[in-house]
Parts: structure tokens; C-alpha cells; sequence
């Protein structure tokens, strides 16, 4: 895939995958929360699986966040499972989220280049 296979502002370097599993979902709010989510800045996809209470969500971890998304599944009400397997994972993701953000902020060095004089060589 390529970064034109996605929405725009999508890249697919920064790309993640998150599967959540929800509490508190009902008919009325779920649809609701996947039309807000969806139009967060940076979503490339998101749905939801009612057969595991799941909301799985794609998107570019440099505009936008878990914690973007809670606030929005939180304000109709519904939250993120309190099972403890969900907790693990809620944490891991923001752990990756901050190191996709971090490293999108760093310049990245060129690969075909070569110092000039390579350390602990004399200089002819």
C-alpha cells in the first residue's frame, strides 16, 4: 500500500491499528461515536464489531491520539472495557503512539552518505 491508498493526511509510515473493546454501547449511541470518530483529523478507517463489542480504528499517530478518541466514545456513554486485557493494551498503544509521534519529529539521517573521515582513520 501506499500513502495514496489512504485518506488525506493518512501516511502509512505513521499508520496504526487499534482494537478496542467497548462498554456501554447501545443502538442509539454506537452509531454516533463511529460518525464522530470518523471525522477526527487523521482517521483512515473505523468500525465496529458488535459479536465482540469491538471498535477497531486505523489512523496516522501523528494527528491524532487514543486519548482524542476516549473523550469522543466517553462523551456519549460508553468507555473502554475495565477488563484487564484491554487495560494492558490500551496502555501499550499510547506507549507506540508517543514513539510514532517522536520519531515523525526527528530528522532522519541519509543512508547513502558516508562521513568524510571515518572515526580513528588517518587522514590521507
Amino acid at each position: 500500500m501506499s500513502d495514496l491508498d489512504h485518506r488525506g493526511g493518512v501516511k502509512e509510515a505513521n499508520l496504526v491499528v487499534r482494537h478496542l473493546k467497548l462498554e456501554g454501547i447501545t443502538a442509539e449511541n454506537k452509531q454516533i461515536i463511529i460518525d464522530e470518530i470518523d471525522q477526527i483529523i487523521g482517521i483512515d478507517s473505523v468500525s465496529y464489531d458488535d459479536e465482540t463489542s469491538t471498535l477497531n480504528v486505523a489512523y496516522d499517530a501523528t494527528h491524532c491520539n487514543l486519548d482524542g478518541i476516549e473523550e469522543h466514545i466517553e462523551a456519549h456513554g460508553a468507555e473502554l472495557s475495565h477488563g484487564w486485557w484491554t487495560r494492558f493494551k490500551e496502555g501499550y498503544y499510547k506507549y507506540v503512539d508517543q514513539n510514532v509521534k517522536d520519531n515523525d519529529e526527528n530528522e532522519p539521517v541519509p543512508r547513502n552518505s558516508l562521513p568524510k573521515a571515518l572515526p580513528g582513520s588517518k587522514k590521507h
